[in-house]
């Protein structure tokens, strides 16, 4: 469930995995390689928090042909 901070709308990284197409697996390796930069927001327990804007990257980064 996403949550809101000060007007802005944060995926944790299974929903923003889920959103752009990809198994959080992915997002997690891709995450440790660098190939995303990590989620500059983490809520209390320490988990990333994603912007819509992010998760827009990831999305490019997924559908990038090599």
């Amino acid at each position: 469930m996403p949550t809101k901070i000060r007007r802005e709308t944060y995926y944790r990284t299974s929903e923003a995995a889920q959103l752009a197409g990809i198994t959080r697996s992915t997002l997690l390796r891709w995450l440790d390689s660098g190939i995303i930069k990590d989620a500059s927001r983490r809520d209390r327990r320490g988990w990333r928090l994603f912007t819509k804007a992010n998760i827009k990257r990831i999305e490019e980064e997924a559908n990038r042909v090599r």
